[in-house]
């Protein structure tokens, strides 16, 4: 198994995509520095100012560049047909999908959490003493935020994989990704009360502050789940994803 592991990982490694998916992630470090100066500015002039946070205003940005490379890990193989070559050197395909799923599991929350806590330090060393609405906890308060966004762009990489296997397409596992990123919490607002809190409290974007307890999510009104029912909503995700995939990677032909 590790041998198999090692053999992903060197995969993952080989293709540029991966580069340029976390790149592009990456730049959600510059535009929190730039966020936090703007922010900064406008805070000198007035006193005091309410604004997002960077890593938290930035996330949608983290999470689609880093679901992409879910998406690609397979569909840049299936394009090449290297998946054939890899069932030859390791046929049983539950090996084989769960080295996958875990290297691009790892490898996006390693990269996720990094990323989410140099635009943290970043903002608020750029922030300094400056009463900006989102400098005002410290990072022992907004670790399990933090915390819950890695676990949410973990989450959406995974089903960018799994979507990629079932789909066998990038497009159109970049096309599902978005859509639940972004088109179907966009229906659900505009469904009659109280159905719209309820449907939306399920929605991927809004899991996180869910998880991490965030009192500004309490403003949102009734039906918001408890921390445990939105990490197990949340996973569920993904299981579901990860389990329709390997249903259909076992019974199609490479």
């Amino acid at each position: 198994m590790r041998a198999v592991v090692a053999s992903e990982l060197l995969k993952l490694r080989s293709v540029t995509t991966t580069y340029r998916a976390i790149g592009v992630a990456a730049l959600m470090v510059v535009l929190g520095a730039v966020w936090t100066f703007y922010v900064g500015t406008m805070a000198d002039e007035r006193g005091s100012i309410r604004a997002a946070a960077p890593e938290q205003g930035f996330l949608p940005l983290l999470q689609t560049s880093l679901a992409l490379l879910g998406v690609l890990a397979i569909t840049s193989e299936l394009a090449t047909g290297m998946v054939r070559t890899s069932l030859v050197v390791v046929p049983r395909r539950g090996v084989l999908f769960a080295a996958k799923a875990g290297v691009v599991g790892a490898v996006t929350f390693v990269g996720a959490v990094t990323i989410l806590l140099t635009t943290y330090a970043t903002s608020r060393l750029i922030a300094g003493d400056r009463l900006l609405g989102f400098n005002q906890s410290s990072l022992a308060a907004d670790l399990p935020m933090l915390l819950a966004s890695g676990l949410s762009v973990t989450v959406l990489a995974l089903v960018g994989l799994g979507l990629g296997y079932a789909t066998r397409s990038t497009a159109a596992g970049i096309v599902s990704v978005v859509s639940l990123l972004f088109v179907l919490p966009g229906i659900a607002t505009y469904l009659p009360p109280p159905w719209n809190t309820q449907v939306a409290s399920f929605m991927l974007p809004n899991l996180v502050p869910q998880i991490a307890g965030d009192q500004l999510s309490r403003r949102l009104g009734d039906g918001l789940l408890p921390p445990w029912a939105a990490l197990a909503t949340l996973i569920f995700y993904a299981a579901v994803t990860l389990g329709t995939a390997f249903y259909l990677f076992k019974r199609r032909d490479a």
